[in-house]
């Protein structure tokens, strides 16, 4: 009897499959289960799995991602038209007892009301602060329009003529408008 070798693991010497990556990661991020809740969960099933393995998993299934959300960043930032935002998000600070604020950034391509049949894609950038140099640094290779909020720190992407600000209707009553092109 001949059989198939079994296809390799998604995590090298590790003894789960990409079944239950995917079924953590799901629980995680779309149904908002926390992984002290996902191992309880499993503890009920008879899983003695921590949470500390479940976020190491966690951190394997982002590295064997990355070049998937590297392509998808770089047909975002393909378009002509990029809608840029940021939203806080509350952090935990490790050994502080307590939440910092951290931003995470988002950047949209969407061209179907422009007739185009590219397909529309966003893809999220997180940092720990909202300073001006992480939109500038995500959005170093982009060349086209940028739709976004009043934030000084997408101003110096105008500076050189290859970004070109489209200001959310928001902005339309602010100095925004106001400003002298330069």
């Amino acid at each position: 009897m001949v059989q198939a070798p079994m296809p390799d693991l998604p995590i090298p010497r590790g003894m789960v499959g990409p079944s239950f990556l995917a079924h953590i990661v799901i629980a995680k991020f779309c149904d908002h289960l926390p992984l002290y809740r996902q191992a309880e969960i499993y503890a009920r099933s008879g899983l003695d799995i921590d949470r500390s393995q479940l976020a190491e998993w966690l951190g394997h299934v982002a590295w064997l991602l990355k070049p998937l959300v590297e392509l998808i960043a770089k047909h975002v930032m393909a378009g002509r038209v990029v809608h840029a935002d940021d939203t806080p998000v509350d952090v935990l600070a490790p050994g502080a007892g307590k939440t910092k604020t951290g931003r995470l950034w988002v950047y949209v391509r969407d061209d179907r009301p422009a007739a185009s049949e590219e397909p529309p894609a966003a893809f999220y950038r997180y940092t720990a602060t909202r300073e001006g140099v992480h939109p500038r640094t995500h959005l170093k290779n982009f060349r086209g329009t940028l739709q976004a909020d009043g934030f000084s720190g997408f101003d110096a992407l105008f500076g050189d003529g290859r970004v070109h600000l489209a200001a959310c209707w928001a902005q339309g009553s602010r100095e925004q408008w106001n400003r002298k092109p330069g």
